[in-house]
């Protein structure tokens, strides 16, 4: 995969976790069988890329994407290793995303990483790749030198002003937190560590405040921003989030699906989101 085509990408992709007993394998394949059209694996996750070859070899055709790979976590050399060795077996299914390029100089240091992937042989071309993008320049650094964008934790408002400065061509995949759950207390409680744990994370906070939130909401997190950035409730209601991404601008919403029992998997939520969102 030289370039990532939207169409290709698909509307409705989906998050998966990775499990201790392997059992990650199997999701993949329910997933793909589901009609979910791109699975990705979340970069808090990858205390090594095997995850990613995992879901790779056990699905067909379905893309596999990092979201993300941290930089700060693994040099370059590893991710060109890394499709270096699925391009020989699995040629077009990698979506490398990179992100995690925190501290003073966040845009320089992703910059130099990018240097780095293009100077490797074989390079990662950068219409292979997606950045974990949140502020204006970062977004457009994801325009200029990704095949786009894949912000968390955001409002179809943003979406919206993310798609203007990303223009028409970069593909911009939305993540967003869904909870199938209609009592507010449940769902709130269901999604409040992992956001809050989120907003300590990073530029996430800045984006929130940019976004318009206070910083008492954020640091709660406060039921008024987990409503906005969270699709909690039944399936319409959701449905009803993934259409207000996808009208605003996102060529795909990527489903980080939490159930309200988390020793769970969520193989109902994702069979109910399939036959709902993708037919």
């Amino acid at each position: 995969m030289t370039q990532l085509d939207s169409g290709a990408l698909g509307r409705i992709g989906v998050t998966l976790d990775v499990r201790a007993d392997g059992g990650h394998r199997d999701d993949a394949a329910m997933l793909e069988s589901l009609g979910y059209s791109t699975i990705w694996i979340a970069g808090g996750q990858l205390a090594t890329l095997d995850p990613l070859r995992d879901v790779i070899r056990a699905t067909e055709t379905i893309p596999v994407g990092s979201a993300i790979i941290p930089a700060r976590m693994y040099a370059s050399d590893s991710v060109v290793a890394l499709r270096r060795d699925l391009e020989a077996v699995d040629p077009g299914r990698l979506i490398t995303g990179l992100g995690g390029a925190h501290g003073d100089r966040p845009l320089r240091a992703m910059n130099a990483y990018l240097d780095s992937l293009d100077a490797a042989d074989p390079p990662v071309p950068a219409g292979a790749r997606m950045l974990s993008a949140l502020g204006p320049r970062m977004l457009e650094l994801s325009r200029d030198r990704a095949a786009g964008a894949l912000p968390l934790l955001v409002t179809p408002e943003y979406t919206a002003r993310a798609r203007r400065i990303l223009g028409e061509k970069a593909i911009l995949a939305v993540m967003e937190y869904v909870v199938l759950e209609s009592d507010p207390q449940l769902a709130r409680g269901t999604v409040r560590e992992p956001i809050g744990f989120l907003t300590q994370v990073g530029g996430y906070a800045r984006n929130l405040l940019r976004m318009g939130f206070a910083e008492e909401d954020i640091a709660g997190p406060s039921d008024r921003l987990l409503d906005r950035l969270v699709a909690w409730g039944d399936i319409d209601t959701v449905a009803a989030r993934v259409t207000q991404h996808l009208d605003a601008g996102a060529d795909q919403v990527v489903l980080v699906v939490q159930p309200t029992d988390p020793d769970t998997v969520p193989h109902a939520e994702w069979r109910a989101l399939a036959d709902a969102l993708i037919g």
